[in-house]
């Protein structure tokens, strides 16, 4: 019984050991890596500090963020990154740089060699101890100007031109986006067709700079079947297009975006009627856009006309619109 006991002591102290032993070989293993790592040379030593726009939103948008945080934060930075831009680099004065400036030039002026000038002054002495001293009066000196006054010097940099023009700048930017925001607070009735293969034409009005998805909620209260859908489950056909949710109206207004059928920009619904055919003149025409249920699409995508729809794609000429 007490063999056992003294294996059992010698088993735990062998342990023991072993557990010492290990986070002591643990211990010099960090302590080797970061010896390494301080002799390494750094491969971000010659890489720039300054985070882009995208990297700072990264940053301060970690973790679970909610949709108008992210949009108002990235808003916030675009306005910092327009308002940065705007403001041209603008001459630090310094005081006594200036003085020292100034002092520098009267040494130069004074330590310019003038041979004119000892030759007026000869002349000017000569003419004086011929005269006597009777003339009390000091000659007086006319300083010589080496400024050219007919020389353009507009191309020279000016603090107060260029804060004139910062500022300038400023309110025509401000100006700019005032107006943008009226455009998008403006209203705009939208005619459109819910499609389960076949037409049911409808109209709602949006503000021009609401997204397609608030579009489609509005549709989805309008049509009792579509009332237990969800608004990802619905997609917005115009002009043979696909549109993502993400999109508003103001981007193809200001735009002038044009689908495969017609013009995406205009969202009533009229017909080109002329009374002398000229096909080298386009069609001015639109049609009511879809409101469509993914499933359906998804059985029905082989078939005329959802075999013609494809997602819109900024980047893709779709043909030019020549109607004003």
């Amino acid at each position: 019984m007490s063999t056992n006991k003294a294996e059992g002591r010698r088993e735990e102290a062998l342990a023991k050991q072993r557990n010492q032993m290990r986070e002591e070989f643990e211990r010099q293993k960090q302590t080797l890596i970061q010896e390494t790592e301080k002799a390494r040379p750094s491969s971000n030593r010659f890489v720039g500090q300054n985070d882009s726009m995208e990297d700072t939103l990264k940053q301060s948008t970690v973790g679970l963020v909610r949709l108008e945080e992210f949009q108002q934060r990235r808003k916030e930075l675009e306005e910092a990154k327009a308002r940065e831009a705007a403001r041209t680099s603008e001459l630090k004065y310094n005081p006594f740089r200036e003085e020292k400036r100034v002092k520098k030039r009267k040494k130069m002026n004074k330590a310019t060699l003038s041979f004119a000038l000892d030759d007026e002054e000869g002349e000017e002495s000569g003419s004086a101890s011929q005269n006597g001293e009777s003339n009390a009066e000091p000659p007086v000196k006319k300083a010589k100007s080496r400024k050219n006054p007919e020389v353009d010097t507009s191309f020279l940099p000016d603090r107060e031109r260029e804060e004139a023009e910062r500022r300038e700048r400023e309110a025509l930017r401000q100006e700019w986006l005032r107006k943008q925001e009226e455009l998008k607070d403006e209203e705009v009735e939208i005619v459109y067709s819910y499609w389960d293969g076949s037409g049911h034409r409808k109209s709602v009005t949006c503000k021009k700079g609401d997204s397609i998805s608030t579009f489609l909620e509005k549709c989805r209260q309008q049509f009792p079947e579509l009332r237990g859908v969800s608004v990802d489950n619905l997609m917005y056909v115009k002009e043979d297009l696909i549109i993502p949710h993400h999109y508003t109206f103001y981007d193809f207004i200001v735009n002038k975006a044009r689908g495969k059928s017609g013009p995406l920009f205009n969202f009533d619904v009229h017909d080109d009627v002329r009374l002398l055919a000229d096909a080298t003149v386009e069609k001015d025409e639109s049609h009511a856009g879809k409101v469509v249920e993914r499933s359906w699409y998804q059985r029905n995508k082989h078939i005329f006309p959802a075999s013609r729809w494809e997602v819109y794609d900024p980047d893709k000429n779709y043909g030019k619109y020549t109607i004003a």
